[in-house]
């Protein structure tokens, strides 16, 4: 993988500004405007929509992670693929990661380490065009300052392949993991707050009744987290819960957001 080329912005420009004074300067005040939890968490789900839709959610996720004390340093970012069919769990073999904030550096060494699972390959296609990774990447370049990444996305994994992938990288206070997801989609908002609160309530019971895609498009790396959470104790609480209505979209047809924080219970 070193040497190899980097992989560049996709949707800077559509997801988020393409400009870096733009998009410091929304990234910024997104932050600036979340009411960060203050409780200490090792893993977070987080909605991957345009900044201007999920961006006001996705910050309570980051406001959270810049307010720690130290802050991490190594990320272990999981969501779903959206252009490309796969079976199992891809790395991106390519270094560095770029965003109009900078480059990223990946942790080579970790990534080279699951190739012992055979659910996990080099599949840079996967990866080209993917959002649900890339719109994350400014928040946690803006949150972090430096920090190293592994990026996978998930394709067709059972939650059991996700999990021990999970627990392969799990570490200690210097990890965190993130998981990419958004909620329901094309509902009207009245709708989708039920399905959405439903998903939720799931979500922060720890429920063993793997989500599907009509209530996270996520879902494949979110059923991982929940069973990595099942098996370790974690306990789960919601940070924030709204859709594309409540931000910056139509009520009449909306996308669902959430973000939620997975704690180790001592």
């Amino acid at each position: 993988m070193p040497g190899a080329e980097a992989r560049t912005a996709a949707v800077a420009g559509a997801f988020c500004p393409a400009s870096r004074a733009e998009l410091l300067h929304d990234v910024s005040a997104l932050l600036a405007g979340a009411a960060a939890d203050g409780l200490p968490a090792k893993a977070f789900i987080v909605p991957h929509a345009g900044h201007v839709y999920s961006g006001p959610i996705a910050a309570s996720v980051y406001a959270a992670l810049a307010r720690r004390t130290p802050r991490p340093t190594r990320v272990v970012l999981l969501g779903p693929s959206h252009h490309v069919g796969f079976a199992g769990i891809a790395l991106p073999g390519c270094e560095p990661f770029e965003t109009p904030l900078g480059q990223i550096s990946l942790d080579v060494e970790a990534m080279t380490r699951l190739s012992r699972f055979g659910q996990v390959r080099e599949l840079p296609r996967a990866h080209a065009r993917e959002h649900s990774l890339e719109v994350q990447l400014p928040f946690l370049q803006r949150a972090l300052g430096d920090f190293v990444l592994v990026p996978l996305v998930v394709g067709d994994a059972r939650p059991g392949d996700v999990a021990d992938v999970l627990e392969a990288l799990w570490g200690g206070a210097e990890t965190v993991v993130l998981v990419s997801s958004d909620l329901s989609h094309f509902l009207p908002s009245a709708e989708a707050r039920v399905i959405d609160g439903e998903t939720a309530r799931r979500i922060v019971a720890l429920d063993a009744t793997p989500l599907d895609g009509e209530e996270a498009c996520g879902c494949r790396p979110v059923n991982g987290l929940l069973e990595v959470a099942r098996r370790r104790g974690l306990s789960a609480r919601v940070l924030d819960l709204r859709n594309s209505g409540d931000t910056a979209g139509d009520s009449s047809r909306v996308v669902g957001y959430g973000a939620f924080a997975f704690t180790e219970v001592a």
